[in-house]
């Protein structure tokens, strides 16, 4: 989930900004702030991935702000100014939303949070070492040790890892998590699934038994496996 914060001493800005987050599967607004003091004290203490901030406010604007941060979120300025759009994007921002803030314009913005987080990390990386890689999953990087996983579950926007005893959520495309998975140890079996061959418990029709999860085997990929299987 990529949390996110809204900064703007306009209550109805911040209320615009807010609904139109909480239409969005994938991101939560876990606070909200009409002066930036309040916001940066929550910054330095939380988990904080996206700052929606007012370029104007009283004692300190957004760009102030920005100046005071150590380590930032990704940031999205907001104003009503198209003035300071170049001034905030020395800071290094990600985006800059005029107010009033419509739905359609928003939504451009989402994308390039998304972008932007997956190029951060929130994917498979290059391994570490040989057998494991690091993905990004609630904020932070978590050493997956690849002899444990069972099966990659495509989600939308997202993919699930099921290892032995867990479960990692990740932003990426089933396309890419292909690419970075050793094709030795792993098949994709249908549009929505990634199995590794060693965990396949049993074969019955069309059907995987890995654990106690049945996964379908496409049409399209039935080939590949029966050709996997045999070579096993």
């Amino acid at each position: 989930m990529i949390k996110v914060i809204i900064v703007d001493d306009d209550e109805l800005c911040i209320a615009v900004i807010e609904d139109m987050v909480n239409q969005l599967d994938d991101f939560s607004c876990i606070g909200t702030f009409q002066n930036a003091l309040d916001a940066y004290t929550f910054i330095n203490s939380n988990e904080v991935d996206v700052a929606f901030l007012d370029v104007e406010m009283p004692k300190m604007g957004g760009i102030e702000l920005l100046k005071n941060l150590g380590e930032s979120p990704l940031v999205v300025m907001i104003t009503s100014h198209d003035e300071f759009a170049l001034e905030s994007y020395e800071y290094n921002v990600t985006d800059f939303l005029k107010k009033p803030a419509e739905w359609s314009r928003f939504l451009k913005t989402v994308e390039k949070i998304r972008k932007k987080i997956f190029e951060m990390g929130a994917k498979l990386v290059d391994r570490s070492e040989p057998g494991h890689v690091f993905i990004k999953t609630d904020s932070k990087l978590v050493q997956l040790d690849l002899n444990q996983v069972l099966w990659v579950e495509a989600l939308g926007n997202y993919i699930r890892v099921h290892t032995e005893n867990e479960k990692h959520t990740v932003l990426s495309t089933m396309k890419e998590i292909e690419l970075k998975l050793p094709s030795q140890d792993f098949i994709r079996v249908q549009r929505s699934f990634i199995v590794r061959l060693d965990k396949v418990k049993s074969i019955a029709d069309n059907y995987i038994i890995i654990k106690d999860k049945e996964i379908h085997i496409g049409k399209s990929y039935k080939e590949e496996f029966s050709k996997r299987i045999n070579f096993l």
